[in-house]
């Protein structure tokens, strides 16, 4: 594994860590790998929206900064499996307290909306993770939907 070094002064540590998971696909992607290795397909099953372009280039991207690992398996056909390393869990820890920030945030706007939180969804408020999806299902757990806010 080696890990990129990015071009550039930082002005910060969050101007750092941004560098590494900004955009609009790249915390889905660690979230989709939080609990399980998954392949392309899997990855791009529940990142719903991602084009297989983007995704490869953001799992690239992760790769070289040391976050995925990518591991080939010499089989026929060949099978490509990503999880997350060592660095890559510490940033998912270091993320979960800006997912229950998020979460609060969405809930009291909905509340706030008057509408509450839409009892379709079925979100587990605890863990996040929609009612039935399991956590890890085949990868396929679905960023969960409140009250047509968007993603969480």
């Amino acid at each position: 594994m080696r890990i990129v070094r990015r071009p550039g002064a930082f002005v910060c540590g969050i101007d750092a860590a941004m560098d590494v998971i900004g955009g609009k696909w790249k915390v889905l992607i660690l979230w989709a790998l939080n609990e399980r290795t998954c392949r392309f397909g899997e990855l791009r099953r529940a990142v719903t929206g991602v084009t297989e372009k983007v995704l490869s280039s953001h799992l690239k991207e992760l790769e070289d900064d040391g976050i995925v690992h990518r591991e080939v398996y010499a089989e026929v056909p060949p099978r490509v499996e990503y999880s997350l390393t060592p660095l890559g869990l510490s940033l998912n820890a270091a993320l979960e307290p800006l997912g229950l920030w998020g979460r609060e945030h969405i809930y009291r706007g909905a509340e706030e909306a008057g509408g509450g939180v839409d009892a379709g969804v079925g979100i587990d408020t605890d863990s996040g993770i929609r009612a039935g999806a399991g956590a890890g299902a085949d990868c396929e757990a679905e960023p969960q939907v409140v009250a047509g806010l968007g993603r969480g």
